[in-house]
């Protein structure tokens, strides 16, 4: 029974690593007609493993709306971690895609939100070093390092990797996609999105390039840090706690004042969101004094009986991509 509750917990973190390949289509009158039904839905661009100076190669895929092909516009862009799992139900967690594009391109369509550009960002064997909000981390005592990415901790703790991980997709990726995309580079054009650990990773992006990203959202953020099954099992053990409240000083001290930024937050009440109630209401503590206004700036929204799963977020993907991307 525990090492059932055990993989259950670790899948809903996302720990499977895949990429993503566009599957061409079939030749004759079948392959015209999935051809046009394709042109309706986007399309894609597999850019492989996008190489790096600071962190280890990825596979990143570009989802472009329809029409793309047809008109000079320029689109807002919107860069989402995880992305194995944004797309294709064949390297998606549980074979279950959140199929973002299909929202999105539903929600352009009846003219709910600006068309935008989606890049896929595939996450690595590295994804909680990567997605670890690093300041903070290493704010922690040793110990308390050490512990965070595994059990037994690793003597001394391994470097974190998140400052890496941004200056990839702030300095390599973004202007390789602004210099062959048809984007609209701006700030005020640029969002960020994810969930669990890409949660995180997303506000952390927004706190640290402000300049850079004009909103983040971040489904099921995984506030407790770890991924260790042990001390999220355990209720008497204290330290998850001292992790979120390690990232909520440094929130409290640099994430920007509200005024140019948006902020997305949600979470389940079941499996893994069922812990992430008091630490939400926390983060939302910070975030109403930092000026944001409910509704206008920022949400925070929870989803009765929703768990933690591509599913589940599929379900609901589409309250950030209004709040984001409204017209």
């Amino acid at each position: 029974m525990v090492r059932a509750v055990r993989r259950k917990i670790l899948a809903g973190l996302g720990l499977a690593l895949a990429g993503v390949s566009p599957q061409p289509a079939a030749a004759g009158p079948a392959g015209a007609a999935a051809a046009a039904a394709a042109a309706e839905a986007g399309s894609f661009v597999a850019l492989g493993d996008f190489p790096s100076a600071q962190v280890a190669p990825r596979k990143v895929v570009v989802w472009l709306p329809p029409g793309y092909g047809a008109s000079g516009e320029r689109y807002p862009v919107l860069y989402m971690h995880d992305g194995q799992n944004l797309f294709d139900p064949a390297t998606a967690m549980g074979g279950q895609a959140w199929e973002v594009h299909k929202r999105l391109a539903a929600l352009a369509e009846t003219g709910a939100v600006r068309p935008a550009i989606i890049v896929g960002i595939a996450s690595t064997r590295d994804r909680s070093r990567e997605y670890g909000p690093a300041q903070a981390v290493e704010a922690l005592a040793p110990e308390l390092r050490a512990a965070l990415l595994g059990d037994p901790p690793t003597p001394g703790g391994l470097p974190t990797l998140s400052e890496q991980y941004l200056r990839f997709v702030v300095e390599e990726l973004k202007p390789a996609i602004d210099g062959r995309f048809r984007t609209s580079p701006e700030r005020a054009d640029t969002f960020i999105m994810g969930s669990s650990m890409g949660g995180m990773i997303s506000l952390y992006a927004l706190a640290r390039y402000p300049e850079v990203f004009a909103g983040a959202a971040c489904l099921s953020t995984h506030w407790p840090l770890t991924t260790n099954f042990n001390m999220l099992s355990d209720k008497d053990d204290p330290r998850p706690v001292r992790y979120a409240a390690a990232y909520f000083d440094w929130l409290a001290r640099k994430l920007p004042r509200a005024g140019r930024h948006k902020l997305y937050f949600d979470h389940g009440d079941a499996t893994l969101d069922a812990l992430y109630a008091p630490y939400q209401q926390q983060v939302d503590g910070i975030v109403r004094a930092k000026g944001y206004r409910a509704g206008v700036d920022w949400i925070s929204q929870v989803f009765p009986g929703a768990d933690h799963s591509e599913t589940a977020w599929r379900e609901r993907v589409e309250v950030p991509l209004r709040f984001l991307l409204s017209r």
